[in-house]
Parts: C-alpha cells; sequence; structure tokens
C-alpha cells in the first residue's frame, strides 16, 4: 500500500503530533450519510490518514457529531489530529466575537466527544474586530486546555501578521496556521463571500511570508472545484445548473486554466495519473508547508489522492503547468 506523506504540526502539547499531509474533510457528511463517513473515516485512517476537518457549521452540526461518534467507537482520539473551524456568519450577521468562539468552542466539543481540539480556526474574518481581541479570546482557551493552537480560515496575511505581532509584543501565543483556497487553477473570482485564495502569481507574497513564518497553510479546493475532472469544457459551460458546478464555472472556467489543464492532462498521461491526481499532486509539491484538505467521498477517491500525494514533481514541471499559456 502506498505510504501516506506526514508532515510535523507544534502545538501546545508536549511534544508535536505527526499529521498526514492528506487531511480527510468532513463538509459533506449529514443526517442521511451517516453510515457511510463512519465506514469512510475507518478505511482512511487504516490508510495512514489521522488529520481530520470539521467546523461548526458543517451540516448544521451533524459533520462533528458523526467525527465524534467514530472518535469515541475507535478510540483513537490522541492519534488523531482534528481541524475545526468557529465563527461562521449566519445570516443576520457576523460572529467573530469572543462570544461566538466560546459558544462554538463548547458545541463543538461536546459534538465531538473529546475535551481538546488540536487546531481551531476561525472561519471566516471581520476586519472590524480588532486582532487583539481575537487574539485574547483565544489564548484564554489554549490556557484552558480546550484547544491546543488557533489561527484563521480565509484570513490574509496582514491580518495573520498584525495578530502576531500583538501576541508577540504582549507574551501570549499566536497564531500558527491559516486555511487559503490554494490549487493550480486561479480563481477568476472568489468562490464565495469572504474566500481568500493564495493561488497563482497574485498569492505568492503571501505563500512565501507564511513559509517564512513557518505557519502551515491547510489548503482547501485543491481540484477547484472539479474542475480537472474533465467534466468542464469551453463548450459546455451553459449546461451546468447545479450550485457546485455553477460555483467552477464562475470562478475558474478561466482560458488561462483551461491551459493548465490540457497541461495537468498530458503530464497526467506521462505519469500513469489522472489531471485530478496531478492538481493534488501539484499542490504538495509546492511546499512541505501545505497540508491538503481533500474532500474524498469513498475509499477509492482517498486512495486516489493517496497515490497523488506520493508522486514528485520537479521544479521545471512545476513552473510548467503554472504557465496560463500553450
Amino acid at each position: 500500500m502506498t505510504q501516506m506523506l506526514y508532515g510535523r504540526f507544534p502545538t501546545q502539547s508536549a511534544g508535536a503530533k505527526p499529521v498526514s499531509r492528506l487531511v480527510q474533510g468532513s463538509a459533506f457528511v449529514n443526517a442521511s450519510n451517516e453510515a457511510e463517513a463512519l465506514a469512510l473515516f475507518d478505511a482512511v485512517y487504516d490508510m495512514g490518514c489521522n488529520a481530520f476537518d470539521t467546523a461548526h457549521a458543517y451540516g448544521g452540526g451533524h459533520s462533528e457529531r458523526v467525527l465524534g461518534k467514530w472518535l469515541a467507537a475507535r478510540g483513537c482520539r490522541n492519534q488523531v489530529f482534528i481541524l475545526s473551524k468557529c465563527g461562521h456568519p449566519n445570516q443576520d450577521r457576523d460572529r467573530v466575537t469572543p462570544y461566538d468562539i466560546a459558544a462554538d468552542l463548547h458545541d463543538s466539543l461536546a459534538r465531538l466527544q473529546t475535551d481538546y481540539i488540536d487546531l481551531y480556526l476561525l472561519h471566516r474574518d471581520d476586519t472590524a474586530v480588532p486582532v487583539q481581541v481575537i487574539v485574547d479570546a483565544f489564548n484564554e482557551h489554549l490556557h484552558s486546555g480546550k484547544i491546543r493552537a488557533y489561527g484563521g480560515s480565509n484570513w490574509t496575511a496582514v491580518r495573520v501578521q498584525e495578530a502576531n505581532e500583538y501576541a508577540a509584543a504582549n507574551g501570549l501565543v499566536g497564531m500558527t496556521a491559516v486555511s487559503p483556497q490554494f490549487s493550480l487553477a486561479v480563481p477568476a473570482r472568489p468562490p464565495w463571500p469572504g474566500c481568500i485564495s493564495v493561488s497563482g502569481p497574485v498569492g505568492q507574497a503571501e505563500r512565501e511570508w507564511y513559509a517564512s513564518q513557518n505557519i502551515p497553510l491547510f489548503t482547501w479546493s485543491s481540484v477547484a472545484a472539479g474542475f480537472f475532472s474533465g467534466r468542464f469544457t469551453p463548450d459546455n459551460l451553459d449546461s451546468f445548473d447545479y450550485w457546485l458546478d455553477r460555483v467552477c464555472v464562475d470562478s475558474y472556467c478561466t482560458p488561462d486554466n483551461f491551459a493548465r489543464l490540457e497541461r495537468a492532462t498530458q503530464l497526467a498521461a506521462e505519469r500513469g495519473l489522472t489531471p485530478m491526481q496531478i492538481a493534488v499532486a501539484y499542490v504538495l509539491n509546492k511546499s512541505p508547508h501545505i497540508f491538503a484538505i481533500i474532500g474524498s467521498r469513498t475509499p477509492a477517491e482517498f486512495e486516489m489522492n493517496l497515490t497523488a500525494a506520493t508522486r514528485h514533481l520537479s521544479g521545471d514541471e512545476i513552473r510548467w503547468l503554472e504557465s496560463g499559456k500553450n
């Protein structure tokens, strides 16, 4: 069996827990597919994946509940790295406040049937809230032991730097991870409001800053909402109605990205892989600081991603793939 790649993520606990660089996502888990999700978690864990991504907002809380049920049944909590998220806005208001962070955290701990979360991220940012308020709130939860590390999902590097400068000046712990969008396909516009991407040349400065600070990136949408599946062509874009397909069409279906898809397809044929596997390999070969959150729905899909994760791409191949021109 293909061996899982691991990175090391520093936490507030003694030492550092090895973390699989493929992180199994659970945004799709809901009340109707619990049995399938439990079987999937078993299968990916047996293949070496010990990192799972979830959030307070996913599935009305069912994502965390099912993951918690699995953790309890499997008895593997101390071997597993849990990334969860709080403070997602609702239809009424933004929710980046100490109250919402605490409320979501206590919900998540109960749902996950655990007394700590390895990495807790703010799902979105609200730039009207000073970073001091956020850093102070998270440090309270670090001190209590309820979280081992914290950071931001869809935060800019500028705001992360502000937060960490405040933390350093005040003897506090700063943000130690960020979760932006990153893929070979460069989004022409955010997939949804509040999304922050570090893809392409525009994101290079942020990627380099995070690497210089040894801040790992837990990136999402490696396959760009299915763009690398081959289902989308310049001639059929008007035929898609499903909301996620429309995200792909509106955000990723550009001439430059179709050129990248063509190159990925060519390299895939040479390597005996699929374009989607090349897209995953690209993300993990781009930097050792990157962990890829993937949404495998079946053990077979996860195994394909695992194969991709262990394929080396040279610097020349990466630069060739990144070119948006034929």
